[in-house]
Parts: C-alpha cells; structure tokens; sequence
C-alpha cells in the first residue's frame, strides 16, 4: 500500500469484522529517535495463538469474499523494511493489539498518509462503535473521543454530516497545531 492509512483502514476493517465495538488508534511520533509507533487496539472477538501465528500469511483469512488477506501482511512489512517491529497480541474475547514502529528516517518509509481522512472515514461509516484517535508528536498530541462526543450529541449520530464536518475540521486544525501550522502531508 502506498500510505500507512490505508494499512490502517484495513486493520480497522478487522476489528469491525471481529465485533469490536471499541477501536483506539494511536500515532506517535518522536523525532528524536526518527520513530513512528503506530498501534490499533480493539475490544472484539480476538484471535487465537494459532490464528496470530498465521494472521502475517498473505494466504491466510478468515474472510469468505477472497482467500487472500493482505492488509497484517504489508503494515508489517512496511515496518520491517524500514528496520522497525510489528507485533499482535490477542486472546479469545480479550481484542486484538496489532503495533508497528516505523524508522522513519529510513529511506524505505511510506508515508503516513491522509490519517485524518482516514479516521473520518472510519467513524462515519461505523457510527455506532467509539474510536479514540490519539495523535502525538514528542510533547504535543491531541486525542478525539468518540464516546465523549456521544455525550455532547445526545441522539445525534456520528453520520450526520454536520458531526463528519465537525470531525475533519476538529482533526485538521489540531493536526496543524502538533506541526505549527505545516501539515504532515508536507513533512513527510
């Protein structure tokens, strides 16, 4: 995958496949150590030691639709190819912990992408499970609750377009606060 988003809309993808009804989705980055530690953690059905064991087999899923599952396979090739580590923690009923750390000044790093875009995504086509989206940069960070809005909305779902705007706007603007008003689609 050209972008470390999509990686993570697919591993997302995952966790509401396994029923999670609670996804977080950390980045962190520290500059100083030219690291990327990206981490998706839900609370869904997941997997079995025989299943982790396979989960990183591009021949290997649980899907009916295809027989090849690719998304585990290339977030964690895309850490490893930059000298980085992945990892899955997983126990029946427990959810499912899939990290990656990026180096990133590696010149094979692929670009984190448009995670913004992504996490709107996620939220606005799953308005019924609560994302934490945390974002940090060394001593800066910014977090977006989805059960606190929840809390706010009252029985306005997370679809409704006005929420989706409030979303992106709420993300870019605390995004350009963590660069300083330069966006990561520049930095990276």
């Amino acid at each position: 995958m050209r972008e470390l988003s999509l990686n993570i809309m697919d591993i997302a993808q995952n966790s509401v496949r396994a029923e999670a009804s609670e996804l977080a989705i950390r980045c962190v980055e520290d500059t100083a150590a030219h690291t990327l530690t990206i981490e998706l953690e839900d609370n869904g059905k997941g997997m079995s030691e025989e299943q982790i064991a396979c989960v990183t087999d591009p021949f290997f899923t649980t899907r009916t639709t295809r027989k090849v599952g690719l998304g585990v396979p290339l977030f964690k090739m895309a850490a490893e190819q930059t000298g980085g580590s992945f990892r899955i923690t997983s126990a029946p009923g427990k959810g499912t912990l899939t990290a990656a750390v990026f180096n990133t000044d590696n010149v094979d790093m692929t670009p984190l992408g448009n995670i913004n875009a992504t996490v709107g995504l996620l939220i606005n086509a799953n308005p019924d499970m609560d994302f934490v989206f945390e974002r940090r940069i060394d001593d800066k960070s910014f977090t977006l609750d989805t059960k606190q809005m929840r809390e706010m909305l009252g029985d306005v779902p997370l679809n409704n377009p006005d929420v989706a705007l409030w979303i992106s706007s709420y993300l870019e603007e605390n995004e350009n606060d963590l660069f300083g008003g330069i966006t990561n689609e520049i930095i990276s």
